[in-house]
């Protein structure tokens, strides 16, 4: 496998300088080096980060600066996503906190988290990222955000809400292998799990519906406290269908939209033998051969075609305020994909079919000219010369001008035809010769880069 793919499909897009890593440590290095990412120095990713104090704020934190209701905090986490992704140093462990964040998703903004819902972030999805699956779970067990957004805190003894308990196993486990006496069993066993005055999770045992259960191969008299829950969490963690649910979804997002059944059995096997810990599925995942033959099986989302776009031209983040930020938020929310923005608690979609239409490429070109010529966001900090950035030496004819910009871009060249329509904007076929006078070049470089970063070539990670 070369290290190029590794890089492509484990960051949010290459750099040079990931490339160029990743070659020297080799996959196994560059893999060790990004799963211990307490040791990877984020100092710029900290800065900006610092600009969003609430996007990882606690649940106090944020009730003491915001008024109730307030989206303050749902705004600078969804910025803070868009910052981690384009800019953080730790590349691996933010993508697979994304794919948590996706998979246990809570959505922001939602109803009733607007207190929690940074902290649940914080202190479910990227406290547990590189740690064990039934800790993850059993955080969002007991979060109020999670109880919040999928009812849970309002169900009672007398009127048990089956939301949570149906998608606590349909969704954050096992799938659609239960039947609804399982659902109703589970949501009798949650009652109780709720939140408090203040904000925080507390367990209420004037709201638990008592009376024995039995749910997929689990038992318990279900006494009225939250240890019942908790050990039903770690069994459905622990059950062989959640293994190969999550083995699954890992191979949708990092290989193929139509996993090889080889890895997804590999990896719930690997999965299990290390009691829900994730590093080693990883390890598993990026060095298997299945991983080295899916090369072209996976296309960007908006999100992803976004920020490589800004990590591939170099683009920095502004150097005070979060105007810039904001800007590529918002960006995301026309294209509908900005961070946790999903509505619905299946997280997105991320399979090609899912973002393919004109209107979504009409709107990436149009990103890809407003970044490449600087237009918009204008507060993005940008190399100097952006041509000599991108394609240091000058080559003799436009033609190699496009094949060292598309392979600079996009790891390999354009088809031909590919070619001479992009140069057509310049008015110059790829044998018009090149000179560092040539007036045509300094006009005409941006809109060559965005017509290559619109390439079919580019949309591939």
């Amino acid at each position: 496998m070369t290290t190029d793919l590794l890089v492509r499909r484990a960051t949010f897009g290459p750099t040079p300088a990931t490339l160029a890593e990743a070659a020297q440590l080799g996959v196994n290095g560059w893999l060790e080096k990004q799963l211990a990412p307490e040791k990877i120095n984020d100092a710029v990713c900290d800065d900006l980060l610092a600009r969003l104090p609430l996007a990882g704020a606690s649940i106090s934190a944020v009730r003491a600066k915001l008024p109730v209701h307030s989206y303050d905090a749902f705004k600078q986490l969804g910025r803070a996503g868009v910052a981690r992704a384009a800019w953080s140093n730790r590349q691996l462990f933010e993508s697979v906190a994304a794919f948590w964040a996706n998979h246990l998703h809570v959505a922001a903004p939602s109803s009733g988290g607007w207190d929690s819902r940074a902290d649940y972030d914080a202190q479910v999805i990227r406290k547990h990222t590189f740690g064990k699956f039934a800790d993850m779970l059993k955080a969002s067990m007991r979060h109020p955000a999670m109880l919040t957004y999928l009812d849970n805190r309002s169900s009672t003894r007398s009127h048990p809400n089956e939301n949570y308990a149906r998608e606590l196993m349909e969704l954050h486990t096992v799938g659609l292998v239960y039947a609804e006496d399982d659902v109703q069993a589970a949501a009798r066993l949650l009652t109780g799990l709720t939140v408090a005055k203040n904000g925080t999770y507390v367990y209420d045992a004037s709201k638990h519906l008592g009376g024995a259960v039995k749910i997929l191969g689990f038992s318990s008299a279900n006494a009225p406290n939250d240890v019942a829950p908790l050990a039903f969490a770690d069994h459905l963690a622990r059950h062989p269908s959640t293994a190969e649910r999550i083995a699954t979804k890992l191979c949708v997002r990092f290989v193929a939209d139509e996993p090889p059944a080889s890895l997804v059995a590999k990896l719930a096997k690997v999965y299990l033998d290390n009691d829900t810990a994730i590093k080693p599925v990883l390890k598993a995942l990026f060095t298997s051969p299945e991983f080295s033959a899916s090369a072209g099986k996976k296309t960007r989302t908006p999100f992803e075609d976004l920020i490589a776009t800004i990590r591939t031209l170099g683009l920095g983040p502004e150097k005070s305020g979060t105007k810039a930020i904001d800007a590529l938020y918002n960006m995301l929310v026309d294209v509908g994909n900005a961070p946790y923005r999903w509505g619905p608690p299946n997280g997105y979609p991320d399979v090609a079919v899912a973002w393919a239409s004109p209107s979504a490429f009409l709107l990436k070109c149009n990103w890809h000219l407003n970044l490449a010529t600087g237009w918009y966001p204008a507060q993005l900090t940008r190399p100097a010369d952006l041509r000599k950035a991108l394609v240091p030496t000058l080559p003799a004819t436009y033609g190699a001008l496009i094949d060292a910009l598309a392979t600079r871009l996009t790891g390999t060249r354009l088809p031909p035809t590919h070619t001479a329509a992009v140069l057509s904007v310049a008015g110059k076929l790829p044998t018009s010769p090149l000179t560092s006078s040539d007036k045509t070049l300094a006009g005409s470089f941006p809109y060559l880069v965005a017509l290559v970063l619109d390439s079919p070539a580019f949309q591939l990670r």
